[in-house]
């Protein structure tokens, strides 16, 4: 990919908002997987951090944006 390519893609996300956003970070890394491209090292530190994050994501208080 271009860097004028990765900068047009920057600059019409960073408009949207941020459910629309995750969407397009969720398809990226969709693609990534697609096409064995993601870094296993980050992988293996997303996994380790999943359960602490769980509580936070899931709350009462977040419900609002499962709606989105």
């Amino acid at each position: 990919m271009s860097t004028s390519t990765a900068v047009r893609i920057y600059q019409r996300v960073r408009r949207l908002s941020e459910p629309l956003a995750q969407e397009v970070m969720d398809f990226v890394e969709y693609l990534e997987f697609k096409h064995n491209l993601r870094d296993l090292n980050t992988e293996h530190l997303r996994a380790t951090q999943e359960p602490v994050m769980q509580a936070i994501w899931d709350n009462p208080e977040d419900e609002l944006w499962n709606d989105a």
